[in-house]
């Protein structure tokens, strides 16, 4: 203020600007532009009668009126992290749209977009930091905690397991108890936790249970065969997560934690009486927990489900995955693989040939290099047979090493009994295939306990109406065949009024 003042009155009294410039210690060009301004204000010096200094001040330097604040529009970030999870949706395109809704207002730039959003995530919890694509992933667990179930009859109390489900995207959850955690219960429960989403998700990410993975490997696990059908019958794919490694199945980690919290935690004053009672009771503890707000996000797992998981799911399709279990056995001779007693025929030219099993509730498949070569309806009965006589060689012709012919002649060299036993054996059946194998389970005691106990057991079987092979082994392992029978009693009855005689039934 003071330098203006001066530079009025030097100037008043003759002084060049570079003289005024050098007094003041100012530049030549500030001075130029004050005495510029002292003009267009009309002030000269000496200042006119009631003219203040401040008033001088605002008048020469006027200040410029400040611009109404503008901040940019902020943006929705809860929502942004909601469709982020929708598959090929980018922050670059959310941006776009964000500017594109507010044409007419101030927005961010898309890097400054980018450090709100950031920052904003960065206050979530942990467990809500990673990205989950809708309908992506379904994560699958046990929860530790069992529940007690009593037997209203016996008052036995056994422990129900409890299942558990998590969607990524939504994390909506599906929990049921079942008996255990076996194969049966286990896939079971998929079926019925796909019919609760009303879909099937891209991935089945498991732990390495047993029921799940016949083999954990960090880099190629080895998926349980039935496990493997179920996902190929629902068009999904298994992808285990990595032993000891908790973090890859942090979701469900968190989904058992709020089930044990808002349901098994509620159950603790509850007594069961049966499987179906308590899970009727979960049922209703479900759709609570899956209505229920989130804290930090807006919605609950049932909105977000229904407006991103939902729509991204697999159909299910038109029948629900039967179980089956999946076994290796080897063709017999007889043109027969066994399964828990009962034997079911498989096409001849498969005989020595390792074949797959495929047992359902009602039926039995055989497989051989992935293509199904026979199928029986499964039966119970032990040691009967099911035969499709396409599968036998027709008219009983020579197959490969054995027939009927060289097996009587083998039982021959071993002895007649031997030989009367082997006859009997094979016209027993309705196709003489189906003896083959008692056979040769029979001739192979020769060569534990010799051919002539061989025979002589066989003897004594024909002899008491049971010529089958476990009889005679029963006989040889007792050492029946070696002990002599006593010549039958020969005395004649004493005379009695209480014996009759054979003469009083003529």
């Amino acid at each position: 203020m003071k330098a203006i003042i001066e530079i009025l009155r030097l100037h008043a009294a003759g002084c060049s600007q570079r003289q005024i410039a050098r007094a003041c210690g100012l530049s030549k060009g500030a001075v130029g532009k004050y005495l510029q301004r002292a003009t267009e204000a009309r002030i000269g010096w000496p200042l006119s009668e009631g003219l203040t200094v401040v008033e001088v001040e605002q008048r020469l330097n006027p200040r410029r009126q400040p611009l109404p604040a503008s901040r940019p529009v902020p943006p929705d970030l809860a929502q942004i992290h909601t469709e982020l999870r929708r598959k090929g949706v980018t922050l670059q395109l959310l941006w776009e749209e964000y500017v594109a809704t507010h044409p007419d207002e101030r927005t961010y730039q898309y890097a400054q977009f980018c450090v709100h959003y950031r920052s904003w995530k960065a206050r979530l919890k942990t467990s809500m930091r990673q990205q989950h694509v809708a309908g992506e992933k379904l994560f699958i667990d046990y929860a530790g905690p069992t529940v007690a179930v009593v037997d209203p009859g016996t008052g036995e109390i056994r422990q129900a397991q409890i299942f558990v489900a998590v969607l990524g995207a939504s994390s909506y959850t599906y929990c049921e108890a079942t008996w255990s955690q076996s194969l049966p219960d286990f896939l079971g429960s998929h079926v019925r936790a796909f019919r609760y989403f009303g879909g099937v998700p891209t991935l089945l990410v498991p732990d390495n249970l047993k029921a799940a993975v016949t083999k954990a490997s960090r880099y190629e696990p080895e998926i349980n065969r039935s496990y493997r059908d179920l996902a190929t019958h629902y068009g999904t794919v298994v992808l285990p997560t990595r032993p000891y490694k908790p973090q890859d199945k942090a979701k469900v980690e968190v989904g058992v934690q709020v089930v044990e919290r808002w349901i098994l935690a509620r159950l603790r004053h509850f007594q069961f009486f049966s499987l179906m009672e308590l899970n009727r009771e979960i049922r209703r503890l479900l759709e609570d927990l899956n209505q229920r707000p989130f804290k930090r996000l807006p919605g609950s797992r049932q909105s977000v489900f229904e407006s991103l998981d939902r729509p991204a799911l697999q159909p299910l399709p038109a029948q629900d995955y039967v179980y089956a279990l999946w076994k290796s056995a080897k063709v017999s001779i007889d043109s027969h693989v066994a399964y828990q007693g009962h034997f079911y025929s498989v096409p001849y030219r498969l005989v020595s040939v390792r074949v797959d099993l495929r047992v359902s509730a009602r039926t039995v498949e055989i497989f051989h290099q992935q293509q199904r070569v026979a199928s029986h309806p499964r039966q119970t009965l032990q040691g009967r047979y099911s035969t499709v006589p396409e599968h036998l060689p027709k008219a009983y012709q020579q197959h490969r090493e054995w027939s009927p012919g060289r097996l009587l002649n083998w039982a021959l060299s071993i002895g007649p009994a031997t030989r009367d036993v082997v006859r009997w054996q094979l016209a027993r059946r309705a196709h003489p295939e189906q003896g083959y194998r008692s056979c040769l389970g029979l001739l192979s005691y020769s060569r534990r306990y010799g051919k002539e106990r061989l025979d002589a057991a066989c003897a004594r079987a024909l002899k008491i109406g049971s010529p089958t092979t476990r009889s005679i082994q029963s006989i040889l392992k007792q050492g029946m065949d070696q002990v002599q029978e006593s010549p039958s009693p020969t005395t004649p009855l004493p005379t009695h009024d209480n014996i009759r005689g054979p003469h009083y039934y003529q």
